[in-house]
């Protein structure tokens, strides 16, 4: 019994070593496993290393997102040239690669390209439209043809498109000034030509901010009008991104006005003594659609308009016309003859 009893007593003894080996063996085992694969650890330390290494990209690029955000009013502020540059925009031009001196390139087949001077050392472009029965003649024709063209009795007698400086292949700089001293110049130049036939002045966008005559023309068709450039520029898809900067006026809107850029139609709108139709699209995203009701409602209510003719006409939203599109509409045609009070065209 003796032998029995310590026969299991090494048996016990035995297994219990077995087992503390067998966890020493599964201890080294481990060791020996990690010691034998440093590719896991190295794999790991280097999922660590691009973490690290992204987010340290996406830090830099937050920080020079904003240092470019603060950088550029403060550039402007300090460079009101470049807010001037970016009011007028002449310098974009698309297409880029056209030939302005024939318009007939441009689908415009009865339009006659010449040059006027306002000033010394400035040319300017002019596009001169002419009625259909008078194209064939027009051709290869000089300048003192088309002086002779606007005393056409004919009842269609045509119109002309000045680029004003800065614009198209004009010579000079654009200017407000130099836009109303163009604007004017035309004017005079077509008003001594045509006598007392009438004259309707028709301006979009940029060019309705313009208009200042010292005597008025018959009708004054404004297209996409603003009221004045600092509400303008607070609307346009530009300015979104520092609407609500605070200081947004000292930066951006006192550096147009440092440049002598006001184009204030709703203060024009007291001085002008004709009929006036405004047309704007609904889905103008340049010249937002309110500040077109809004130039309305002030000529609506101006004392010099005082019994003539103020028409507004918007443009629905699904038509899809936007800021520059208004001349597709089939209805155009009849709105003008209803304005201008002329017999409707047969088209």
């Amino acid at each position: 019994m003796r032998k029995r009893k310590g026969s299991a007593d090494n048996d016990s003894s035995f297994t219990g070593t077995l087992l503390d080996g067998s966890s020493d063996l599964k201890h080294c085992q481990k060791h020996s496993d990690g010691a034998s694969d440093p590719g896991g650890s190295m794999k790991a330390m280097g999922r660590r290393c691009r973490r690290g290494g992204l987010m340290g990209s996406l830090r830099r690029m937050v920080i020079w997102v904003m240092a470019v955000y603060i950088l550029i009013p403060v550039i402007i502020k300090l460079c009101p040239a470049i807010q001037a540059k970016l009011v007028f925009l002449n310098f974009v031009r698309v297409p880029y690669f056209i030939d302005l001196k024939r318009p007939q390139d441009q689908g415009l087949n009865h339009t006659l390209n010449f040059y006027l001077q306002p000033e010394e050392g400035i040319h300017i472009g002019v596009w001169h439209t002419v009625p259909v029965v008078m194209w064939r003649e027009a051709q290869a024709k000089d300048a003192e043809w088309y002086d002779k063209s606007f005393q056409s009795s004919h009842p269609r007698r045509g119109s002309s498109s000045p680029a004003l400086q800065g614009w198209g292949d004009s010579e000079g700089t654009p200017s407000e000034k130099g836009m109303t001293s163009d604007a004017l110049f035309i004017y005079q130049w077509i008003k001594k030509r045509i006598g007392q036939k009438h004259l309707v002045i028709w301006g979009h966008s940029l060019g309705t901010g313009g208009y200042k005559p010292r005597t008025p023309p018959d009708a004054l068709i404004l297209e996409s009008p603003f009221t004045n450039i600092r509400e303008e520029a607070k609307s346009h898809p530009f300015s979104m991104v520092y609407r609500y900067l605070p200081g947004f006026d000292w930066f951006f809107l006192d550096s147009i006005t440092a440049n002598d850029i006001s184009f204030a139609s709703d203060e024009n709108v007291n001085h002008i003594s004709c009929p006036v139709l405004i047309l704007h699209a609904e889905d103008d995203t340049v010249v937002p659609f309110h500040l077109g009701k809004k130039l309305y409602d002030l000529a609506a209510q101006s004392k010099s308009l005082n019994g003539q003719k103020v028409q507004f006409i918007p443009f629905s939203s699904s038509l899809g016309y936007r800021h520059k599109f208004i001349y597709k509409s089939p209805q155009l045609p009849h709105i003008l003859s209803d304005f201008l009070s002329v017999p409707h065209p047969h088209l």
